[in-house]
This record gives C-alpha cells, sequence and structure tokens, in this order.
C-alpha cells in the first residue's frame, strides 16, 4: 500500500509539514508527482471544476500551468483536525499577454489512513497585478525559499 507521511492523526506539527510538502510539489509544477500525494480516487473541487481520480487531476494540473505561466505559490495551515487540514494560499501567474495576477484562496484537504489526500475542495479569487506588486521572486520552478517570507504578515 502507497502511503505519504506524515500521516493522520495529525499533530500541529504533522499539519505544518504536510502543508509544506504540498507547496514546494505544486511549486515545482511536476503534474505527474504532484498526482501521487492524492489517492485514486481523490475527489476535487477547483472553482467551478469538479472532478475526481489521479489522471483527471494529472490533466487538470497540465492545463493550469500551461495557462497560469511563472507559477508560484505560497500555502499555510489555517486549521487541522484528525484527518483534515485547511490551509490558505496565495499565489502569483501571468497569462501569455503578460497580465499577472494574485490569486487567493482557501483549501479543505482531507486524508485516508496513508496520508494520501480523498477530498480536496478549493475556493479561489483571482485579482490583476501590476509587476511592481509581485511579491514571490524566487526561481522558478522550485520551492520557495526557507527564508522567504510566508503569508502571516500579508496585508490582504
Amino acid at each position: 500500500m502507497e502511503t505519504k507521511p506524515p500521516l493522520p492523526p495529525f499533530t500541529l506539527e504533522t499539519a505544518k509539514i504536510k502543508v509544506r510538502a504540498a507547496e514546494d510539489a505544486w511549486n515545482n509544477r511536476d503534474p505527474d508527482k504532484v498526482a501521487m500525494a492524492y489517492s485514486e480516487d481523490s475527489f476535487w473541487r477547483n472553482r467551478a471544476e469538479i472532478f475526481q481520480g489521479r489522471q483527471a487531476i494529472r490533466d487538470f494540473l497540465r492545463r493550469k500551468w500551461d495557462k497560469e505561466l511563472d507559477y508560484r505559490l505560497v500555502k499555510e495551515l489555517w486549521a487541522f483536525g484528525t484527518n483534515r487540514i485547511a490551509v490558505r494560499f496565495q499565489y502569483e501567474w501571468h497569462d501569455d499577454a503578460g497580465q499577472w495576477y494574485r490569486a487567493y484562496g482557501n483549501e479543505n484537504w482531507e486524508f485516508n489512513a496513508a496520508g494520501l489526500m480523498q477530498r480536496r475542495e478549493a475556493s479561489i479569487n483571482d485579482r490583476p497585478i501590476s509587476t511592481e506588486d509581485r511579491r514571490f521572486y524566487w526561481s522558478a520552478p522550485g520551492p520557495r525559499p526557507s527564508d522567504h517570507p510566508g503569508l502571516m504578515n500579508s496585508p490582504e
């Protein structure tokens, strides 16, 4: 049986580790690797899209990162329970015309006993920003450097 530690039940420390691992994986923008953190039958709601299964997740992520160029994401633990984690996040990206956006969102995650996410529900809003208003400048793709600020002191 495949597992993705840390496993539930979560503590504050293991929930933070799970959130940072998800952030790092998404910042690497590899749909095949990211999809492996989800159960085979994982259910997703992302904005207006609802779908299920790893292949649908891979397909979604390919479409997403083909559109959302130079994507950089920061996630933050909001709350956790035995096998659930809630996060808030922001990410920045630009379209093929060069317009930058900051996306603001919340996700609710539910994990199976093997630590694979079996449910992900995301609510996300995009706001156009100027290049000068960007906050996330590390080399991409790749994880956020450990000394780059998170969201706690973000004004939005």
